[in-house]
């Protein structure tokens, strides 16, 4: 288990999630420090979340946007600008090849050194962290790392018709993962992340003790990763995709 100096090998940051508010209950105080740092932090959210919420008076036809307006507010909050939407069904996410070429067209646009996402193995520890979509979206993201990404050849199109070549990601981190070996301290960042889960009203207003719960979830993951009594933090499993 490692504490990291998480901006020092990295100028760009995919973050691939598969609803609006993954990023934000998972990593938004990693994305804070590191766009705190100078990092360029870019987010790939696959599908709209449309299956979301808990007002029944909402029409479902009006979640999509509103989820994705609630997106780009708490990304605003940690500093990230650049949200990119996929566009697919909530709660019907598979690993298909069109989704690995999805994934696969950001990561040649964006270039980033590190991409981080969700864990594709599920986590019986934590069962909300494995809903069935985190799990395809992890899955399609690490395959579109390696081997689509850094293949040239892997969906002709995307050089064909769109002129992005291949791309070579260096590291991977996945939250939400039975396995963690690294812990970042956010302590310093837990308003901007509180921020960002404010903003996905539709998904956390109604809890009564939001700051608590996060808090609580932060104090121990920080206690697991040896920080000082105090320190709040986030876990990632990180691995070099070399």
């Amino acid at each position: 288990m490692t504490c990291v100096d998480i901006s020092s090998t990295v100028n760009r940051v995919l973050v691939v999630t598969a609803h609006p508010d993954d990023v934000d209950f998972g990593a938004s105080g990693t994305v804070a420090t590191l766009v705190a740092a100078g990092v360029a932090v870019t987010y790939c959210v696959v599908t709209d979340g449309d299956a979301g919420g808990f007002d029944p008076t909402v029409p479902r036809s009006e979640i999509p946007g509103i989820r994705r307006a609630e997106q780009v507010a708490a990304a605003a909050a940690v500093g990230v600008h650049d949200v990119r939407f996929l566009g697919y069904r909530d709660g019907e996410l598979t690993v298909t090849h069109d989704l690995r070429r999805d994934i696969t067209r950001v990561i040649r646009q964006v270039q980033p050194e590190r991409v981080m996402t969700m864990s594709p193995v599920r986590n019986w520890d934590r069962i909300g962290a494995s809903h069935p979509d985190h799990m395809a979206a992890a899955e399609a993201t690490v395959q579109a790392i390696y081997p689509d990404a850094r293949n040239q050849f892997a969906h002709p199109t995307l050089m064909n018709d769109e002129g992005l070549g291949e791309w070579h990601v260096s590291e991977l981190w996945m939250f939400g993962s039975p396995t963690p070996n690294t812990y970042v301290d956010v302590t310093d960042q837990f308003e901007h992340k509180l921020a960002a889960l404010r903003a996905h009203v539709s998904q956390t207003e109604h809890m009564a003790d939001l700051e608590g719960m996060i808090r609580g979830w932060m104090v121990e993951t920080a206690a697991r990763g040896g920080l000082p009594e105090g320190r709040l933090a986030e876990m990632f499993h990180a691995v070099r995709t070399a």
